[in-house]
């Protein structure tokens, strides 16, 4: 049976070091890390990914403030507002809740966002700075980030000699995901769903990254033996043996098939999720160690 990789333990593990980090800022003198979240209209589901990254960032000892606007928020006030946490010396870092109302522009809202407090890692600057191998000054992409601390848990920080497949290509995961194993010297190859025969791709994987939206798409043989699996997948399924009208969460993994044939894998939940808001805190410790030195 497969080893359960624990991301709420990393994530824990994560929170933590940042936590004295920050805390040694302070005790040097310095500010707290800023963090900014602005949520537009009254979704559930966004509302509470706030709540926990609020209560994050305060569990961090950052200074965090929360910018609740209207679902019918107009686009000029938004990036209005955008510059103006820009321009606040003590906001290290800005995140927009996503998804955005439909009448509003997503994409203009997050490049008008200054790369040095792109929280998030979508801004154009620090998808190049990714792309070109710059993971210093760069911010990374929070669920990226994470997946790739939980690959280390199991394989070190040098992946060389293994051979890592990523089945999604999206801006958001699949492709900065590529990214980071290639930086960290993994053979990698990208599959999607114009991929030809994408079980036996799958089969090659030392290291298998899925996230495609499609619950438990990956069978048991789709995975090469003792490889790692790394689930990125949140469906909900119904679940009739928990009573009428009941779900649950799944990944993109048939987890129970898969794990008899993998040496690790991450659950859902539990694995990737607790990781995007720790990378989160990271990044925005980052962004304020940046913005330090940089007015030192």
């Amino acid at each position: 049976m497969a080893r359960i990789i624990d991301g709420k333990a990393v994530a824990a593990g994560v929170t933590a070091r940042v936590a004295e980090e920050a805390r040694r800022l302070k005790a040097d003198g310095r500010r707290a890390p800023g963090l900014a979240v602005v949520i537009v209209g009254d979704d559930p589901a966004s509302h509470a990914y706030v709540g926990a990254k609020g209560r994050m960032a305060k569990e961090c000892g950052f200074h965090s403030v929360q910018h609740t606007l209207p679902a019918d928020t107009k686009q000029s006030d938004l990036l209005q507002l955008v510059e103006s946490l820009n321009a606040d010396p003590e906001i290290d870092g800005i995140l927009v809740q996503l998804p955005l109302p439909k009448h509003l522009n997503a994409e203009a809202i997050i490049q008008a966002i200054s790369p040095h407090k792109d929280v998030d890692g979508l801004h154009v600057v620090n998808a190049g700075k990714l792309a070109t191998g710059d993971l210093a000054t760069g911010l990374l992409p929070c669920t990226p980030a994470g997946a790739m601390e939980l690959v280390r848990t199991v394989h070190g920080s040098d992946l060389s000699g293994l051979h890592a497949v990523v089945v999604g290509r999206s801006n958001l995961f699949g492709k900065p995901m590529g990214q980071l194993l290639l930086a960290a010297n993994a053979t990698v190859t990208m599959a999607h769903s114009r991929s030809k025969d994408l079980p036996s791709i799958c089969r090659q994987a030392d290291i298998l990254v899925v996230a495609v939206g499609r619950a438990q798409m990956v069978k048991a043989d789709w995975v090469k033996p003792d490889a790692t699996v790394i689930d990125v997948g949140i469906n909900r399924i119904a679940a009739p043996e928990r009573g009428e009208g009941k779900s649950r969460l799944v990944g993109d993994v048939d987890y129970d098939a898969a794990a008899t044939i993998a040496a690790a894998i991450t659950p859902v939940p539990g694995g990737v999720g607790p990781m995007t808001i720790a990378m989160l805190m990271d990044n925005t410790l980052k962004a304020a160690t940046i913005s330090a030195r940089a007015s030192a």
